[in-house]
């Protein structure tokens, strides 16, 4: 049994390795990731994850393990921004306030599919235009879901979580344990 990590995100590689699992080969998925029409949050998280795990073309016997972090401002989807201006709007908008981060786990062989997703709360600091432009200036708000990465310079923004750190970076790990071992995947093999 093959395990591919359907994600070019190399975080989502780093947790995997946390847990001893090294997939045995990367393939992104090429699907359109908007939001449907008045599409809440978490079903959008959901949908998006399970899109992603279907789109990657792998043989029956294969695991593949995909999954999708959205940040939430009420009932708003903040996904990654296009640009700078974007980056900075969606920055001023969680500044000083708490919102949700969501992520969506989905995992296949065949077509048995097994699905998780965890929320978790977190509050970023009110921001000064020093501290908004010096983040923008760093380029880290690129593909970053709100236009952020908390185990990056942003961390510095974020005196208080309510949830899953690793679930916040994009792969919550027990959650993900958990459905791997549920598909008879070892885990903790190449922890040497």
């Amino acid at each position: 049994m093959k395990l591919i990590l359907g994600s070019g995100s190399p975080r989502r590689k780093e947790l995997l390795a946390q847990i001893g699992v090294v997939a045995d080969d990367i393939r992104p998925p090429d699907i359109n990731e908007d939001p449907l029409k008045n599409e809440l949050p978490r079903p959008y998280c959901k949908r998006i994850a399970l899109e992603k795990v279907h789109a990657v073309d792998a043989a029956d016997d294969d695991l593949v393990l995909c999954a999708d972090t959205t940040v939430a401002l009420g009932r708003r989807i903040m996904g990654k921004p296009k640009d700078a201006g974007e980056a900075a709007a969606f920055l001023v908008s969680l500044a000083g306030r708490r919102h949700r981060v969501i992520t969506a786990v989905a995992l296949r062989r065949g077509d048995q599919i097994w699905q998780r997703d965890v929320v978790s709360t977190v509050q970023m600091k009110r921001l000064s235009d020093q501290e908004l432009n010096a983040y923008l200036a760093s380029n880290d708000w690129q593909g970053k879901a709100g236009g952020y990465a908390i185990q990056g310079p942003a961390g510095a923004f974020i005196p208080w979580i309510s949830g899953s750190f690793t679930a916040i970076v994009g792969l919550p790990l027990a959650e993900t344990a958990t459905l791997l071992q549920a598909a008879s995947y070892p885990l903790y093999k190449d922890m040497s």
